[in-house]
């Protein structure tokens, strides 16, 4: 049993700009590819072309098409998406009827997760989840605040997780090139505090204070790697802080665990808290057991 020590992981290529959390890669440059990529992937049969663009998609715009190409292009884009419902519903829902006839009725998953909001890491798509198998909540950086931190919605999926589907597994999943724990490591002293990012990200504060005292020799995108996998043990013990996870983890009806994925290079990391340790150890800190990588 020991403490979960980070493993290093090459540079990741993100903006180190506090004041642009998101979008600083786009200004960068280094987005651009990725975009056409995107953009390229939802071309339809119809022959539209569409064009790469260096700014951030946006969920809704007003500005007046230039060309019918333009009006259309955000079509193709739903068009595709209907393509792609339509052959979940003809391959897989009409071939598993009787499945999806009694999640219609109920669930009772085994696992809640509680993943990133990154569009690159959904945790059914990396571990393969079929629906019913997993309850899962999205945020930023993939946080669990205190129990004293108040409502959210993490905490309340929290309680229906755990006291009214009663899972038997809380999986944290985090995952390199984080967003979000670059904004935590980034932030200032005087930064704005109405600012709803860094009221969020200030979360995982014990994980960046961890991170800036045992890997203040590394170079910032080294910590913020660091500090992906120590906000996760963060989270797993913030979990301990809710009493009525805190009971059933004690009595061993509960188990909770983290995850690290690193989609650079497609491997995955597991560890399970040792709760005994963990409380005994006296230090603030995750103790951690079964740990394994997938590659």
């Amino acid at each position: 049993m020991a403490a979960l020590a980070p493993t290093p992981l090459s540079k990741h290529p993100l903006s180190s700009s506090p004041k642009q959390i998101f979008d600083s890669r786009v200004q960068s440059g280094e987005i651009q590819p990725t975009q056409f990529r995107f953009l390229a992937s939802f071309r339809s049969n119809t022959g539209v072309r569409l064009k790469a663009s260096a700014e951030p998609p946006a969920l809704t715009r007003c500005d007046k098409p230039e060309s019918l190409v333009e009006m259309e292009s955000g079509c193709d884009l739903f068009d595709e998406l209907k393509n792609r419902f339509l052959s979940f519903k003809s391959q897989k829902y009409m071939e598993n009827s009787e499945h999806y006839q009694a999640l219609s009725k109920g669930q009772a998953p085994k696992f809640m997760v509680i993943a990133c909001a990154d569009s690159r890491v959904c945790p059914s798509n990396i571990l393969g989840f079929e629906p019913g198998e997993a309850f899962t909540v999205r945020n930023v950086a993939n946080m669990v605040p205190t129990f004293e931190s108040g409502p959210s919605e993490t905490n309340a999926a929290l309680e229906f997780a755990v006291n009214t589907l009663e899972v038997e597994n809380i999986l944290i999943v985090g995952h390199s090139c984080c967003s979000g724990i670059r904004a935590l490591m980034s932030l200032q002293d005087e930064a704005d505090s109405s600012s709803f990012i860094r009221s969020w990200v200030i979360v995982g504060k014990n994980a960046k204070l961890s991170t800036k005292a045992s890997a203040s020799n590394l170079d910032f995108d080294q910590q913020c790697t660091h500090c992906e996998k120590a906000s996760i043990n963060n989270s797993l013990l913030n979990l301990l802080t809710y009493p009525w996870i805190e009971e059933k983890v004690k009595k061993g009806v509960l188990s909770l665990h983290g995850g690290y994925y690193d989609f650079v290079d497609c491997t995955f990391e597991k560890w399970t808290l040792d709760y005994k340790g963990s409380i005994t150890d006296g230090k603030n800190r995750a103790v951690v057991k079964d740990r394994s990588f997938w590659c």
